[in-house]
């Protein structure tokens, strides 16, 4: 069983690889792919690549397929609906030189349309993109959003453009509701049925993505006033090395508050980095034992026969405590040392045989 030391490194690596991929440090993914669902959106996760890139003074490239105003603190907005591969790529490469160093992040807002209108040429598409190491490609798919490929790609050999996409990221990240995956744990806490949201409720008509079962409380806030227990979301990590090795975790984000008056596009935006911790120190999924254990040897919580630890009050009386026969103990010398030493009482018989004995 690993030590403690040995999980707090682990816990520790795993953040500064998240956070040095947040950061576009070191090139460490050339190409990111953001999976997300009706249940949670990735946009939050765009958000936090494009305000770290701001903090760090990284030109922003977004291409538009689904957003219809220019975002605050970008640098170049490409619309990029109705236009050809092609002549998208040439627009794109246009913004930077090929042998650039300057840190760029390319950010696409959705690529399920490229995928359905060149699902055999995506791969390309995307790497053609990537001319130096100085860039940074991040793009967002929807999972479950279906695809219209064309009639020439109905092929059973030829993947679909998600598996591609997969293997081509250096680095993946899915996202999924913090509240869904809290009620997950409970009923899997209580040995009982995981409940459904959105799309796997089967529910006909009905469609609850982010919202509580009741609908009375949206996801990204919280159940009860001042709590934040369901604030943020879940994101999953898959970052592949250049050794081959993959590291995953799954960490909870809480994306900082958007400011709510009108931004001025002409200036970039000022927003903290949102806050990081892992899955599994948020308290709907800490571990019953552990806790216990962290949390054991109060006064006031209730005694156990198999608790082996100390209070602070019993610790103290159990070293003011005299050893019966302490006396005995002492070596006065002779070879006497450890001798037993016993008060008769009134109602003891001395038998003078049993004492030579």
């Amino acid at each position: 069983m690993p030590s403690s030391t040995t999980q707090s490194h682990a816990r520790s690596h795993a953040l500064l690889l998240l956070q040095k991929l947040l950061n576009l440090r070191d090139s460490a993914s050339p190409l990111t792919l953001v999976l997300d669902a009706l249940e949670q959106s990735g946009k939050p996760i765009l958000r936090e690549f494009m305000s770290r890139a701001q903090i760090s003074k990284t030109k922003i490239i977004y291409i538009s397929f689904a957003t219809l105003r220019k975002p605050a603190g970008i640098d170049v907005f490409i619309q990029a609906r109705g236009k050809t591969a092609e002549s998208l790529r040439s627009e794109i490469i246009s913004h930077y030189s090929p042998g650039h160093t300057h840190k760029t992040l390319l950010i696409i807002d959705e690529l399920n349309p490229l995928a359905s209108s060149i699902p055999s040429d995506l791969a390309l598409f995307l790497s053609s993109l990537i001319t130096s190491p100085a860039l940074s490609l991040v793009t967002l798919y929807h999972t479950d959003v279906p695809l219209s490929l064309p009639a020439s790609f109905s092929s059973s050999y030829t993947p679909h453009p998600l598996t591609i996409l997969s293997h081509l990221a250096t680095a993946v990240l899915r996202v999924s509701n913090l509240h869904h995956a809290i009620e997950r744990q409970r009923a899997l806490n209580r040995s009982q049925r995981e409940p459904g949201f959105g799309l796997d409720e089967g529910k006909e008509g009905v469609l609850a993505g982010l919202g509580l079962r009741n609908g009375k409380v949206a996801a990204g806030q919280s159940t009860s006033a001042g709590t934040g227990a369901t604030q943020g979301l879940v994101l999953e990590m898959e970052l592949r090395r250049r050794s081959g090795r993959a590291a995953a975790e799954t960490f909870v984000l809480v994306p900082s508050p958007i400011p709510i008056s009108k931004p001025v596009e002409t200036t970039r935006l000022a927003l903290a980095p949102s806050k990081l911790y892992l899955l599994s120190d948020h308290p709907a999924f800490l571990d019953p034992e552990a806790a216990s254990a962290q949390g054991g040897g109060g006064e006031d919580e209730p005694e156990s026969t198999f608790n082996l630890g100390l209070t602070d009050k019993q610790r103290r009386d159990r070293e003011g405590i005299v050893l019966p026969y302490f006396d005995a103990q002492t070596d006065i010398g002779a070879g006497e040392g450890g001798r037993i030493l016993y008060d008769m009482g009134r109602e003891d018989d001395f038998d003078d045989e049993e004492d030579e004995i």
